[in-house]
């Protein structure tokens, strides 16, 4: 019997939303549609601003609040129109929500997502699970990366040590060791699209830097590369995630003088950054790994790939789309698993990677009727 499952990504791109409707039984795991839905540049232009500003008045974000939550619930329903599927056919929505705030190593820890689930759950008519992180975080976890579990799930392999690399604003691994007796690990690797993105944005004026075809065509200043790999977050052990709040232009322009470069080489340099740092959490946190299998927006940036399989070159690099799910919508499936896991009241987080002090419940229920 068919168990359907939506899942709402907004990563820290903050470029929209990836729902993805998933059939989650036992017997058989599919994924049964999917649709992206662009934020409007109003929508893009406010969460940008509010997190590399960390300030916002309390009516913009109440605003930003409530504007996502309409946004996913047009979504959701746009999915299920190109689908034809009803809503009584859907169990729940696992529901990320955008984030704006992520410190898990503060005196007070805390993530924050915005985009209102009781909304959500209002205007689809569907169970909501939402509010994932904050319960691992209750317990000293990292509350991120969530996705390993369901890595695990789906993934781990019996032949070879496999990683799960993905490339969002923020890059991070899932280590999954063939040998199951050992201990899934994980942990954000450091900037994966996020500062590339901002710094396109700004000198190119367009969202991104398509195919990497900007960045290609620059040099890489070696000076530049090293001192930005000197961040303290590169040296520090695992469990430890991050956030736009840490690795955005404006706290690197206040640590490095950007402006003697040129922008264009700026963005090789950059590209390179993330390459380096995700190649850096590899080898020292992960040495046997055999294959890494890419998932992400930064698996669309061709430059940047070609640097990874450079860089690893040992090691065998595909998507993840040869191990079953596309790249683009592996993150958003993993909150649908996520979902399921919590109505059948069954822990969604790895201890061993968010350092929780023991497994727990992920995500708070939203039921309209």
């Amino acid at each position: 019997m068919d168990e359907l499952y939506i899942g709402l990504m907004s990563g820290t791109s903050n470029d929209g939303i990836d729902t993805c409707l998933v059939n989650l039984s036992e017997q058989k795991f599919e994924v049964l549609g999917t649709c992206y839905q662009a934020y409007p540049q109003e929508i893009k232009t406010q969460l940008d601003e509010l997190i590399n500003n960390q300030t916002s008045p309390l009516a913009t974000l109440s605003a930003l609040d409530h504007s996502l939550a309409v946004l996913n619930a047009v979504a959701v329903n746009k999915l299920l129109q190109s689908c034809n599927i009803h809503k009584n056919s859907v169990a729940a929505i696992g529901y990320h929500g955008q984030t704006i705030y992520h410190e898990p190593t503060a005196d007070k820890a805390n993530s924050i997502q915005i985009g209102n689930p009781n909304f959500l759950a209002a205007h689809t008519n569907i169970t909501v699970v939402a509010d994932f992180r904050r319960m691992d975080m209750a317990v000293a976890g990292q509350g991120a990366p969530l996705v390993p579990a369901f890595h695990q799930s789906l993934f781990q392999d019996t032949l070879k040590n496999r990683a799960i690399l993905n490339i969002g604003g923020i890059a991070n691994l899932t280590i999954l060791p063939k040998d199951k007796t050992l201990p899934v690990t994980g942990f954000d690797t450091g900037p994966g699209n996020a500062l590339l993105n901002e710094w396109n944005q700004r000198h190119q004026h367009s969202d991104y830097d398509k195919d990497g075809q900007w960045a290609a065509k620059g040099n890489c200043i070696e000076t530049l590369l090293q001192e930005l790999l000197t961040d303290e977050y590169f040296s520090k052990p695992p469990p430890k995630s991050t956030g736009r709040e840490y690795f955005n232009l404006n706290r690197l322009e206040q640590n490095v003088q950007l402006n003697i470069y040129n922008a264009q080489d700026i963005q090789t340099t950059l590209t390179h950054f993330s390459v380096q740092s995700i190649a850096l959490a590899l080898v020292s946190h992960a040495p046997e790994t055999q294959q890494v299998f890419v998932c992400g927006g930064g698996i669309n940036n061709h430059f940047l790939m070609d640097l990874l399989i450079k860089q690893l070159a040992s090691i065998e690099i595909d998507s993840t789309e040869q191990i079953g799910l596309h790249p683009d919508w592996v993150e958003a499936t993993a909150f649908a698993w996520l979902a399921k896991q919590r109505l059948l009241e069954k822990p969604g987080n790895i201890t061993s990677v968010t350092g929780a002090t023991r497994e727990v419940l992920l995500g708070a229920i939203y039921k309209c009727t």
